[in-house]
């Protein structure tokens, strides 16, 4: 039920955000700013009743503060969308507040706001993905997240250069990963991992351990979908050791793809792990693996369609091709140890005898099927 508020009691309330807001700026009080601009956190009703209660708010926080009226105007706007829920105008208001934030932040020589700027990075992200749900909803092009990951590059570019800014890059980094791979353009990660992993400015041992977890966890996902699997195990390996032990969802989260990880490098998890983390579809896998039951793998695979990361086939058009390096790994896990040669050789009988219809593409060391009828039917004929 809305509570009626005065005009006296709106502005009052108003003020005193507005007040604290600069108190914080003046005093360098990173943690107190960081709360103030948490936009989507819960708690912010009072302030929201006086903001609905005093329209004119906008020439009330110009008029008071009006060397920060760039930032406080948007905010008080953006703090007021959100509350009637009006997500896609919350973010284009809070963008300006960001960037206003921004151009602060530059000039101050010391990292006391770092905490308010990783706040601005998260809202920022956050509000993104309900705007972009707004505007689908609505018919309209939902451009807000793509808006928000080339802010969090401005903000990376600031803070990655040499001095004390440097130490909150990667929380960045992680934020821009959150956006990059939820807009399927994952590719844009590797300019940013490459300023991480290559640029003097920074030593990886020297960040925080939660954004260093982060960090391994989706370079180790790029990792899989690279099929560059030793490097994806060190990456959630670490990442996996180094989460906090509470944290039962971001171990499961972790273990989602280090597991299949592990599979396919001959590494079999203990059923006990599996159970305590609910994660019993690849049990089937395991035990299909453990007796060379090609069918019970495949059965496996077909019912936990969706939970699996281990991929079938990354191109369509290119289902009818087969790394022999692919079939020395399957004959591995059936226990018969043979080199890619050898089994180049018995493809060769197979295509020969007709057996298999396809022919060699030696020097990519591939089988490259026919696709009609790749494998004819056998009709009595003797192997």
């Amino acid at each position: 039920m809305a509570v009626y508020l005065s005009m006296g009691e709106a502005h009052r309330r108003i003020g005193d955000y507005l007040s604290r807001v600069v108190d914080a700026i003046s005093t360098s009080d990173g943690a107190a700013l960081a709360s103030l601009f948490a936009v989507s956190a819960p708690g912010s009703t009072l302030l929201s009743d006086a903001l609905a209660a005093f329209p004119d708010f906008p020439r009330f926080a110009g008029d008071r503060f009006p060397h920060l009226a760039d930032l406080l105007v948007p905010l008080l706007r953006a703090i007021h969308s959100h509350s009637l829920q009006r997500f896609a105008d919350a973010y284009s208001s809070f963008e300006k507040a960001a960037n206003a934030f921004l151009q602060e932040f530059r000039n101050w020589e010391t990292p006391w706001a770092m905490e308010a700027m990783h706040t601005v990075a998260l809202e920022i992200r956050l509000l993104a993905e309900k705007a972009d749900r707004e505007l689908a909803m609505t018919g309209k092009n939902p451009d807000k997240l793509q808006a928000a990951g080339s802010f969090l590059m401005k903000v990376f570019g600031a803070l990655a250069v040499k001095g004390p800014k440097r130490i909150g890059a990667l929380y960045v980094t992680c934020q821009l990963f959150k956006i990059y791979f939820r807009l399927g353009t994952v590719n844009l990660c590797r300019s940013v991992i490459r300023s991480i992993e290559t640029a003097r400015n920074f030593d990886f041992e020297d960040f925080p351990v939660k954004d260093k977890v982060t960090y391994m966890y989706y370079t180790g996902r790029l990792e899989v979908f690279n099929e560059n699997f030793l490097v994806a195990d060190q990456k959630l390996t670490y990442a996996l050791m180094h989460c906090n032990p509470q944290s039962e969802s971001n171990l499961r989260r972790i273990l989602k793809f280090l597991i299949p990880v592990k599979l396919s490098i001959g590494v079999l998890p203990k059923r006990t792990l599996l159970e305590r983390y609910n994660l019993l579809e690849y049990a089937d896998v395991m035990t299909s693996l453990k007796r060379g039951d090609l069918r019970l793998l495949r059965q496996a695979l077909d019912r936990h369609e969706d939970h699996h990361i281990i991929q079938r086939q990354k191109e369509p058009a290119k289902a009818h091709q087969i790394k022999l390096g692919v079939v020395v790994k399957a004959l591995k896990w059936l226990e018969i140890d043979m080199d890619v040669d050898e089994v180049e050789c018995i493809m060769a009988c197979l295509i020969y005898k007709n057996l298999i219809k396809g022919y060699f593409a030696h020097k990519s060391k591939v089988l490259v099927l026919s696709k009609q009828d790749p494998f004819p039917k056998l009709n009595g004929k003797p192997v």
